[in-house]
């Protein structure tokens, strides 16, 4: 599949690591080779930005320094230090994978790729960076940065957005990967794709590699890596319930499956489940159906109103939530025997992990509790 030769692969591999000797990113889990440290900065990068992830690597180091720390945590703070970087299961499967390597492997790492994968949340990029850098396995670390390198270094037409093209990607990366600096040569491609070899914008004609870089010779660089595009997020409308007594507010706990797991948040309604409600009462408006369904569900009587403040929107991966806010006030507690949450005072709401789609919505209720 590669029509380098040998002297071509180890020019190149002599190229790229003379340039990271000189311009590699110092970042801070590159100070050592230590596996908890490149596992916890790999799935923090996940789906994030470097520039973001830092300040969230330097605390979580802080508050977990060791992954026995990470094993032994308590849910609420381990998720709490995760706050604000999203797919809230990586932070689930870290703590999983954290007490194998305690619990089942007696603190000692699998040292292979393929040992490394049987850890939860362990793919097979995720995988071969550790495997490599801590380990010194000769393997590929296959992420997005790799795909787009590779893809137009050797002109390769398979779709990467499909499952197979990685085991294609494989076979081909194999005899590239510096036998002696595994870890350094993944390390460099990383940095090469954030940098000269971007998604947009990228400067091949000042890239260290131009000269391997076949698509750039030919012209064709736009035309790689070739990707389907994903569909767009599904439209999904829901209504968020604002109970408010005194300085508190009721907050639910969500389910420890499906969306925004375990994480605290306003109560939701879908848009479905008020449409069910009203087809079988249709003389009530959606405000009464709400009462309704909250009385129904959770044993509240409440009497909501709009809260007049613009819809939030948030976009996940395949789902793009537009929430309306509803609130209402009570003068007294009311009995949760029924509610799936707890009220919460304002000093208190710093310490529960909640989701940045609720961010937003406390963003919104507070500016339309200073306008009322």
């Amino acid at each position: 599949m590669i029509n380098w030769s040998k002297n071509r692969i180890a020019a190149f591999q002599d190229t790229l690591l003379a340039w990271y000797d000189q311009e590699k990113r110092h970042l801070p889990w590159r100070q050592d080779h230590d596996p908890y440290h490149v596992w916890i900065s790999e799935i923090m990068l996940q789906q994030t930005q470097v520039k973001t992830v830092i300040p969230y690597y330097e605390r979580f180091m802080k508050r977990f320094p060791t992954i026995e720390a990470l094993a032994n945590a308590a849910e609420n703070d381990l998720m709490k230090m995760w706050e604000g970087l999203g797919y809230y299961s990586r932070a689930r499967n870290l703590q999983k994978a954290a007490k194998q390597v305690v619990f089942d492997y007696e603190g000692k790492w699998p040292n292979t790729a393929v040992g490394l994968q049987k850890l939860a949340g362990i793919g097979p990029y995720t995988a071969g960076a550790i495997a490599s850098i801590s380990f010194g396995e000769v393997v590929p670390a296959i992420d997005g940065n790799a795909f787009r390198v590779f893809a137009r270094l050797l002109e390769i037409d398979a779709d990467i957005a499909k499952p197979q093209t990685r085991h294609l990607f494989e076979e081909i990366l194999q005899p590239i990967v510096s036998p002696t600096r595994p870890g350094d040569f993944n390390q460099a491609i990383m940095d090469l794709g954030s940098s000269y070899m971007s998604a947009a914008n990228p400067d091949s004609a000042h890239s260290p590699v131009r000269a391997f870089n076949q698509a750039y010779l030919d012209g064709v660089e736009e035309s790689y890596p070739v990707k389907t595009k994903k569909p767009r997020p599904v439209l999904k409308r829901k209504f968020g319930l604002v109970i408010e007594v005194a300085t508190s507010v009721l907050l639910t706990k969500r389910p420890s499956k499906g969306m925004l797991a375990d994480l605290w948040a306003f109560p939701l309604i879908s848009e479905e489940t008020v449409t069910e409600f009203l087809e079988k009462q249709p003389k009530l408006t959606i405000v009464e159906a709400l009462n309704q369904i909250v009385a129904d569900e959770y044993g509240l009587k409440v009497q909501f109103d709009d809260a007049d403040v613009k819809d939030v929107t948030h976009t996940f991966t395949h789902q793009k939530w537009q929430i309306k806010l509803y609130r209402a006030e009570l003068q007294k507690a009311p009995d949760l025997s029924n509610f799936p949450g707890k009220l919460v005072s304002q000093t208190d709401l710093n310490d529960l992990p909640i989701p940045k789609v609720q961010v937003k919505l406390f963003a919104a209720f507070d500016k339309e509790r200073v306008n009322r």
